[in-house]
């Protein structure tokens, strides 16, 4: 069998994306290209890797095997670039950094102070919600990850950095905005807007009430921060909302934090990578840099 890399490059992100459109996009290609990249590679293998029902593309048996060792070969290509851009030190570099949309709040503030101490990386930030976090995490396509609590049984690693306290927002003409110690009893009657499900900060918040035997009434499930805190403003519900996501809004009095009692919801942000995953110079510096020299928030909640 006669593979090339680029082949085998093509086929991984077709196989993981399990479409040809997608993956000439991410390797800006055109979808031609990537076609004759896989034909090529069938005829190496003697075996069709794809086969299409309808609009959807699956893969083989064959490709199926493939897979497995195409992003093996990936992960080993991905070590050894990490490896030679260590042996370089920090005078140059690349440095790909994933994280989660609330964390997007706080992020570009320290990457502007971590790119003024170290001007010779070129850092690549990425957005996305939790589950594209995780997937860039099982496909080992970032470097370093920032999201809320990392899920366990995905062979990561990771620690906590900065507070994330999760405090709900009301409207100021909201009757409970007055109120300076608000029980838990009184959320039953009042309507929550909710992120989408898979969520971190919705995952918190299901997992607080349960805990306490409290059912709250959800409202619009609604797919951004900036999206809720729009729909409290409008009166359409109490949120549940990072605490790093209100700074602007809490210093226009667009919103107000109420006195919840046994709130905020005190959570962390973590900085994960793969298990094992060797990082390049800047990551572990990045890394180090965010473990180290990142003040912990002792401000108080209600702003």
């Amino acid at each position: 069998m006669h593979v090339t890399l680029r082949q085998l490059q093509v086929f991984e992100a077709v196989a993981r994306r399990l479409s040809y459109t997608r993956a000439a996009e991410e390797l800006h290609l055109t979808q031609p290209a990537v076609s004759i990249q896989v034909r090529q590679l069938e005829q190496s293998v003697a075996l069709p890797l794809f086969e299409q029902i309808g609009k959807k593309v699956f893969l083989t048996e064959a490709g199926e095997e493939l897979q497995h060792y195409s992003r093996a070969i990936a992960e080993q290509l991905a070590e050894a670039e990490a490896v030679i851009e260590g042996l370089k030190g920090l005078h140059r570099g690349r440095l790909k950094i994933t994280v989660a949309t609330t964390a997007n709040y706080f992020v570009p503030n320290l990457l502007a102070a971590f790119n003024h101490r170290y001007q010779g990386v070129n850092i690549v930030l990425d957005v996305t919600n939790r589950s594209g976090l995780l997937k860039q995490l099982e496909y080992n396509e970032t470097d370093i990850v920032i999201m809320g609590q990392p899920p366990t049984g995905h062979d990561l690693e990771f620690e906590p950095f900065r507070d994330n306290p999760l405090v709900i927002v009301a409207p100021p003409g909201h009757p409970l905005a007055r109120r300076k110690r608000i029980p838990l009893s009184q959320l039953r009657d009042q309507t929550f807007l909710v992120r989408e499900p898979g969520s971190g900060t919705r995952i918190a918040m299901e997992r607080f009430f349960a805990d306490r035997g409290l059912t709250v009434r959800t409202g619009m499930e609604v797919g951004s921060n900036e999206a809720i805190k729009q729909s409290v403003q409008a009166g359409l519900g109490l949120g549940l909302l990072s605490r790093d996501t209100l700074a602007m809004e809490l210093k226009l009095r667009l919103l107000k934090i109420l006195n919840v009692d046994n709130f905020p919801i005190m959570r962390s942000w973590y900085v994960v990578h793969r298990r094992g995953k060797r990082l390049s110079s800047f990551a572990r510096v990045f890394k180090d840099f965010l473990l180290n020299k990142t003040p912990r928030d002792e401000a108080g909640v209600n702003g």
